[in-house]
């Protein structure tokens, strides 16, 4: 019985350092945790609007993650915010010609750029379907808020989540 027990616990043993092994080869880490370049761990921040929501969150992010923010140098790696749009496309329509559903997109236009370097240009793009009934029109005008506010932060994410991606030379 003894032997038994013991087999068990090396099965279980290897099974999970298996699992471990495997998670973290194929590149696995929990969301949220990314491993920022230390070439990146400090740099400028470029925006049109540093009091815009966008912005705000941002740098939230950055600092979230470690990331210090310094005035603009020729010696820092640039992160630039250049412009952010919502458009809103109709998905569907009422038999009585209202619309009854929108697609809302959230697109902002970024760049990283190394010192010396030329600058990387991305596009973060967010989409969320949108149900308008025209009876809670002061309802939906809330919902439409929070979902355009949702949508920023996925941006911000993807923005970080860029970051880390970014290939330093």
């Amino acid at each position: 019985m003894l032997t038994l027990t013991k087999y068990m616990r090396q099965l279980m043993f290897s099974a999970l350092a298996l699992v471990m092994m495997t998670s973290a080869g194929c590149g696995f880490h929990l969301q949220g945790s990314y491993s920022i370049p230390p070439q990146l761990r400090t740099l400028s921040l470029i925006t049109p609007d540093q009091y815009s929501e966008l912005s705000r969150l941002v740098q939230d992010r950055l600092r979230l993650h470690n990331i210090s923010v310094k005035p603009v140098s020729a010696k820092l790696p640039r992160l630039t915010l250049m412009k952010d749009s919502l458009e809103r496309s109709t998905l569907s329509i009422y038999p009585t010609g209202n619309v009854a559903e929108y697609e809302l997109i959230y697109r902002v236009f970024f760049s990283v750029a190394m010192p010396d370097k030329e600058a990387q240009s991305f596009t973060a793009e967010v989409r969320r379907d949108y149900l308008d009934d025209p009876r809670t029109a002061l309802a939906k005008s809330r919902e439409m808020d929070l979902l355009v506010k949702e949508m920023r932060v996925q941006a911000a994410d993807y923005i970080i989540q860029t970051l880390a991606a970014t290939e330093v030379k």
